[in-house]
């Protein structure tokens, strides 16, 4: 498997930012900006995806898995400025729509770990990390759960990166959704102001990592509660 796990990583990653970005474009469809779903991003497809973003989902995770070992990259929706500013809550849960895609597969992944782990298909392993949170004695079911493990660890990282309130991640404009609409739209213009928005982005990207740990213990004991 250790051959593959590139290869499952980069799958992992396509499916993971096409579901963040197909959930933007159909929160924004259903919030009356067409504009994605004229592009074609209202679709688990991730060609239109691609297309969109070829560097940021096929050449940059592509280096980065080759050579770090994980995923990086980035995609994006396309909608109307004007829609944004004239329905702000209709743009936060367009927001927040992507990490919720997340979200939702990080906990399908975690269900299919434990119905795993309960049935006795998968077990529980001596040593975990972000590629196996459990094994099998079977080739095919253990990279099954190679697969769910990587789903789960991915998804989680997504759903908390992209929850950060700076531009030009998901949070800047989710947070509208946590105030009364003319005060979220204020703190909202605040955060896209140049020089906050890049002190964010670098305090949230050289200080995620301190995050991940703790956030990857949380996901050990869920899968296995009674892990040493």
């Amino acid at each position: 498997m250790s051959g593959l796990e590139p290869v499952v990583w980069l799958i992992v990653f396509v499916v993971s930012i096409t579901a963040h970005e197909a959930a933007h474009a159909w929160a924004a469809w259903l919030g009356g900006d067409p504009t994605a779903y004229r592009g074609g991003q209202v679709s688990l497809n991730p060609i239109p995806h691609m297309r969109r973003e070829p560097f940021g989902m096929v050449l940059v995770p592509l280096i980065s898995t080759i050579s770090g070992g994980f995923p990086i990259g980035w995609a994006s929706t396309p909608y109307d400025p004007r829609w944004e500013e004239r329905y702000p809550r209709r743009a936060a849960w367009m927001a927040a729509a992507g990490p919720a895609a997340n979200a939702a597969l990080a906990l399908a992944a975690l269900v299919a770990l434990r119905v795993g782990l309960d049935a006795g298909v998968f077990l529980s392993p001596d040593q975990v990390d972000a590629t196996r949170l459990v094994f099998a004695e079977s080739d095919p079911v253990d990279g099954l759960g190679r697969f769910l493990s990587m789903m789960l660890v991915l998804n989680t990282v997504l759903c908390l990166f992209n929850l950060a309130p700076v531009p030009p991640l998901d949070g800047a404009s989710a947070i509208t959704l946590l105030l009364p609409e003319h005060a979220g739209l204020r703190v909202r213009q605040a955060l896209r102001t140049p020089a906050i928005a890049m002190a964010g982005l670098f305090a949230v990207w050289f200080g995620f990592g301190q995050i991940v740990r703790p956030v990857f213990g949380i996901l050990i004991r869920l899968v296995h509660p009674d892990f040493g």
